[in-house]
């Protein structure tokens, strides 16, 4: 099988020392396009050598090689914070689709039943991760500056959490919010800023409605991105070279893409997300305030 294939291979680059206990293992994403299988392949790997108490997943850095203490069968107190910080972790570095409640109890280098303890399952699993990401991070207790500019530290504040955690902004789609403690602290912060706006209720939440999708809608591709990476094994520029063929296929009948093509290919252009971010939040609120002289 392609998964123990891949666990022998890393497991003897532990034994031999090649990975010295705390290092980081390459991650879901990276064994997946180093040997050219499937990320669920991959993630079976690193889950079994978990189970033999070899790696271990941590907050922030992602999968790393167990110390001796841990391969020698150490008891380790499991608290949910612990469980929710490393299901984060997996997710960070390797996606949602690698989340599971086994896998976890591997990583951590407990019995597999021993999170059901403090989580029902993954479902609820999935919702504390979430209000745990988007707690990271908050606003000044006293506001300062008007609408606008708080509104602004707003969509930059969430923007920097789905930048941080790109599986954020997959959970739900707006017309089915999730009860967060934490994500209800970011709305309330952005509709105090459009209040003053001076609009009724049903447009207040209309237009943050509008806000959220901006930051949201384009957050959604920090994580297609990761997931195309994985899949293809090309960046996006050796996917756009790639393509730029086919693209001139395109061009018939289309003067104004076909110009808009050849400027490009000149001047050099790179899609940045963050810059799309930042004018898309401009133009919006630029509307906002002509709509409502503000």
């Amino acid at each position: 099988m392609k998964y123990v294939a891949i666990a022998e291979e890393l497991r003897g680059r532990i034994t031999r020392g090649e990975l010295p206990p705390g290092a980081r293992v390459p991650s879901t994403r990276r064994l997946a396009t180093d040997h050219g299988v499937a990320m669920a392949t991959a993630a079976k790997a690193l889950a079994l050598l978990g189970q033999e108490g070899l790696v271990r997943a941590e907050p922030r850095s992602g999968t790393v090689v167990a110390g001796r203490e841990r391969r020698s069968g150490g008891h380790r107190t499991l608290t949910r914070d612990q469980i929710v910080r490393t299901a984060i972790a997996v997710a960070d570095a390797e996606g949602l689709a690698a989340l599971s409640m086994r896998g976890i109890a591997a990583r951590l280098g407990v019995a597999a039943m021993a999170p059901y303890r403090y989580v029902t399952g993954k479902e609820e699993l999935v919702l504390l991760m979430a209000d745990a990401a988007y707690g990271e991070r908050g606003y000044p207790a006293n506001p300062v500056g008007d609408w606008r500019e708080r509104l602004t530290l707003s969509g930059r504040t969430l923007w920097s959490l789905y930048r941080r955690h790109p599986w954020l902004a997959q959970l739900a789609p707006l017309t089915r919010p999730l009860p967060l403690r934490n994500l209800g602290m970011h709305g309330e912060w952005a509709l105090a800023a459009l209040a003053e706006l001076g609009v009724d209720a049903a447009t207040l939440c209309d237009l943050h409605v509008l806000f959220f999708t901006h930051v949201q809608g384009l957050a959604i591709h920090l994580e297609r991105e990761q997931h195309a990476l994985a899949a293809s094994g090309l960046s996006e520029e050796q996917w756009m070279d790639r393509q730029a063929p086919l693209m001139g296929t395109m061009t018939s009948g289309r003067p104004v893409f076909t110009k808009m093509l050849r400027e490009l290919g000149e001047t050099g252009y790179d899609l940045v997300l963050d810059d799309i971010f930042e004018s898309g939040m401009r133009a919006l609120l630029d509307g906002l305030a002509l709509r409502y002289g503000r």
